[in-house]
């Protein structure tokens, strides 16, 4: 059997990516949650908020060198499996990730040193800078990312002349129309990311009765925060998806599965998608809700995939699928955020333990929805790598063959699994530590109190009293 290069590449190039993808989206909101925890810091002098900051700025020190490990490879990528892409967008693609590098790398690396190492060494006010740059360092970082990323879904301010992308204005180039909604949409899943995972592992140390007074605290801060932005995340979603049906109709086709162009289009709860017969099998669906949705009108008529030939249409069952994840998840999130506003009377948001296990459980789903979200964006906008204007196999490195592209496929498995392996295992050595491991610094490893990982062993007690009761918990489980 051939080997294809230009799947193996996309594969290849796939892998990478998301195995990239799930440390900034955690980082970015991270980072903002560290800021946040020094300001409070520094505005009341309360050492809980210092201790609070100093664990998550080690563990975002960790995510943060896996992130910069696994990202340096897909620029080389470029060169090795899509050189042709490389040599016809440069004249945009190249300066665009060399501002990310001069904008935001430079700034991440420059004051993280400050963040991890400069607590005692530089006023409260400059360590404050400093987190508040690291901060901002990711965002400019995303800017730049999801502003080339974008323009490859929808170019403008370019004129393609021999086969090469010339910028003809900048502004609308870096701007392009699906950028805006694109640049919001991963801003605010970051911020759903980094706020599950805080609540997660707070409501881990909860349930074992670690740096209670501190944990709750992270906790409630987080509720408040997904309360927010779970919702509006929904909101910003349904103009991407208006942005999507106006700019890549097809792509919004395979989400729906709707293969003819027609009114009052169902929307599809349930479906097994064929491509190869054009049609679905098992379908339930809501009559007409796919149009109110994607139009606002009952009668809305959406495009079909049936308007291109089937060698043009993206791959519909994955990006079906995908998305249905990416919505299901998020549905989700909002409904937990909902129940946390609930728990609120009676402070039962942490001291319920079924809430709190359900917490621990949600620190996953939005790495996961995040790569659905990839997935649907990226297989979506098949078979073009610059829609409507470069394919994939007009992109592909023409010496690359397909036992070559397997080759390093192969070899980036291995790479990144024991980069994987090796982050995860000193991430877990953080967790276990705690926050409470701020308070002990300076100690031995054998004078600190042993902490067990099972949620089973709970010192206080986890029930429905009244607000005031927390106050007798015991602090850090001692």
């Amino acid at each position: 059997m051939e080997l294809d290069p230009i799947l193996l590449s996309r594969i290849q190039f796939a892998f990478v990516v998301s195995f990239h993808a799930i440390f900034p989206v955690f980082t970015i909101g991270l980072a903002s949650f560290i800021a946040l925890l020094e300001a409070l810091a520094f505005k009341t002098g309360d050492p809980m908020w210092q201790r609070l900051s100093g664990f998550w700025t080690k563990v975002f020190a960790v995510v943060f060198g896996m992130g910069v490990v696994s990202g340096i490879v897909m620029s080389f990528q470029f060169g090795t499996n899509w050189s042709n892409f490389s040599q016809a967008t440069a004249n945009f693609i190249g300066p665009v990730l060399s501002y990310e590098v001069v904008t935001a790398f430079f700034l991440e690396a420059a004051f993280l040193g400050v963040l991890l190492f400069g607590r005692d060494k530089v006023p409260p006010g400059v360590h404050l800078l400093s987190a508040m740059m690291v901060a901002l360092g990711t965002f400019i970082s995303s800017f730049w990312i999801l502003s080339a990323n974008s323009w490859m879904h929808t170019p403008a301010g370019v004129e393609l002349r021999d086969g090469i992308f010339h910028v003809v204005s900048w502004s609308e180039a870096i701007f392009n129309p699906s950028f805006p909604y694109r640049f919001a949409h991963m801003a605010l899943a970051s911020f759903l990311t980094g706020g599950f995972v805080v609540a997660g592992v707070s409501a881990w140390y909860l349930l074992n009765g670690r740096e209670v007074e501190t944990n709750r605290k992270a906790l409630s801060m987080c509720l408040w925060m997904l309360l927010i932005i779970a919702p509006a995340q929904a909101v910003v979603g349904d103009f991407h998806g208006l942005n999507t049906l106006e700019h890549q109709p097809m792509k919004v086709a395979a989400m729906e599965g709707n293969w003819e162009t027609q009114p009052r289009v169902p929307l599809i709860l349930f479906a097994l998608p064929d491509q190869e017969n054009q049609t679905n099998h098992f379908e339930l669906a809501i009559p007409g809700l796919a149009s109110l949705i994607l139009t606002h009108e009952w009668d809305g008529v959406v495009p079909g995939l049936n308007e291109v030939p089937v060698e043009m249409q993206p791959p519909v069952a994955p990006v079906f699928w995908s998305f249905r994840v990416m919505v299901g998840l998020g549905l989700l999130m909002i409904a937990v955020a909902i129940t946390g506003l609930i728990l609120r009377r009676g402070d039962r948001y942490w001291r319920t333990p079924w809430f709190l296990q359900s917490l621990r459980v949600m620190s996953v789903t939005p790495f996961i929805a995040v790569l659905a979200g990839w997935f649907v964006t990226e297989m979506g906008r098949s078979p073009w790598l610059v829609h409507n204007m470069m394919s994939h196999a007009d992109s592909v490195t023409p010496s690359l063959t397909g036992g070559m592209a397997l080759f390093s496929l192969i070899g980036y498995i291995v790479v990144y699994g024991l980069v994987f392996s090796a982050g995860v295992y000193y991430l877990m050595r953080v967790l276990y530590a705690g926050p409470e491991d701020e308070r002990n610094t300076g100690e031995s490893d054998s004078d600190r109190p042993k902490r067990p990982f099972s949620a089973t062993h709970v010192p206080f007690e986890l029930d429905e009293k009244s607000s005031d009761d927390h106050k007798a918990a015991p602090q850090g489980g001692k």
